[in-house]
């Protein structure tokens, strides 16, 4: 199957195609897609969102904050299941890090994920650490 994709910045994308495209990838599980409210927030307060679109249709995304001199945190890569093994979730990555090229990329990967981001040169940090509440806290 030949696939027509296109990439661009889409700081304005729609929460309907963000939860669509989160649905149809494996990210859906960890993502609060039924919470529309807290899906607009994510949107709204992200400062560099990367889509990739097969002839319109949205088939991949990457959501990230980005200061664009030190760090970029990619919070959120997704790329539709039918699309996935195509390149798309590496291009995905590329333009993120082209958009803020003197930056850091830096992500937190999912569980289904983890043997996917050493495979396309991405480094492992071990040093990472969060907390999800305030009560975590000593």
């Amino acid at each position: 199957m030949t696939f027509s994709i296109t990439y661009q910045t889409e700081n304005d994308l729609s929460v309907e195609e963000f939860i669509s495209v989160l649905e149809r990838s494996t990210l859906g599980e960890r993502r609060p897609i039924h919470d529309v409210e807290r899906i607009g927030a994510m949107l709204q307060n992200a400062n560099l969102i990367v889509t990739a679109r097969d002839n319109g249709k949205i088939v991949g995304v990457s959501r990230a904050i980005s200061d664009f001199a030190f760090c970029t945190y990619l919070s959120d890569l997704a790329v539709d299941e039918m699309y996935q093994k195509q390149g798309i979730g590496k291009e995905l990555i590329r333009q993120t890090k082209l958009a803020a090229p003197r930056a850091k990329l830096i992500l937190l990967s999912a569980p289904k994920a983890v043997e996917y981001y050493p495979r396309i040169g991405m480094k492992h940090h071990p040093h990472c650490y969060f907390i999800d509440s305030v009560e975590e806290l000593n």
